[in-house]
């Protein structure tokens, strides 16, 4: 959809920033920062693609994480969350993820023995995700908060928990950073190569643990118990993750559009 635009401003001799947030480039990417001046990538494996063009300026993430982020306990308050156990955010991108709402499904009393668990399922899978809820039994069931989607509590979300579970979108190069979350990340097996790329990196970092899609059933419950019983080392994840966090990113991107407009005038 930008393509068009891209274009139309490179005709018109308007100065052209592309921001990638992945670490890697799809094909329109590529051809786009042909026409572009500058290239703005969240982290520096990313310059490589853009020789002479790449900027190195974090990811941008809401205000409104971060000041989630700095007050972790009223996150916890403000969702009805507890301190008595950890808190185990389930999520599966922006439509959710059936193979991890199964999976996750299928061990609910297991996990729900050790984490208070916030689960994030989507609209589609939702009505028979939240029948699994109402079986669960008494003495579970008040730590199981399901959710249809997230919108404004997203940021609490976050910001409470001490472990994710998720897909690995370029969010989560931001957002993880951001909060200092610890992370068991699914690559979505159709989406290219770009979330084994974004999981592989924060895998590297110490920040996260990889489980693959058709690994879950057998792997996805005991990689997440294991951590959720280690503190010490979520809490090295933790520190691994908020390395990476740039808090200046978005004022970064602004700088380097008004360098360029000043340079063109």
């Amino acid at each position: 959809m930008t393509a068009p635009v891209a274009i139309a401003a490179s005709m018109a001799h308007v100065p052209l920033l592309i921001y990638l947030p992945d670490l890697t480039p799809g094909l329109a990417v590529r051809w786009l920062s042909l026409l572009a001046q500058k290239v703005a990538v969240s982290f520096e494996p990313a310059a490589r693609y853009f020789p002479g063009k790449a900027v190195v300026t974090g990811y941008p993430v809401r205000a409104e994480l971060v000041a989630a982020a700095a007050d972790p306990a009223a996150a916890r308050r403000r969702l009805g969350l507890h301190d008595g156990k950890p808190v185990l955010l389930v999520m599966g991108g922006s439509h959710g993820a059936r193979s991890i709402n199964q999976a996750v499904c299928a061990a609910l009393p297991t996990l729900l023995e050790h984490a208070q668990v916030i689960h994030v399922t989507g609209h589609l899978d939702w009505p028979w995700v939240s029948r699994e809820g109402e079986c669960l039994p008494a003495a579970l069931r008040g730590d199981y908060h399901p959710y249809p989607y997230l919108h404004e509590e997203l940021a609490d979300a976050l910001a409470a928990a001490d472990l994710l579970v998720n897909r690995a979108g370029a969010s989560n190069l931001g957002e993880l950073p951001a909060v200092g979350l610890p992370a068991v990340l699914v690559p979505y097996p159709h989406a290219g190569r770009h979330q084994h790329i974004n999981a592989a990196f924060l895998v590297e970092q110490g920040a996260a643990r990889l489980v693959e899609d058709e690994a879950l059933a057998h792997e996805l419950v005991p990689t997440v118990l294991e951590l959720l019983k280690d503190t010490a080392v979520r809490q090295r994840m933790a520190e691994a993750a908020r390395s990476l966090a740039r808090t200046d990113a978005t004022r970064r991107i602004i700088d380097l559009m008004s360098s360029m407009v000043k340079e063109r005038r």
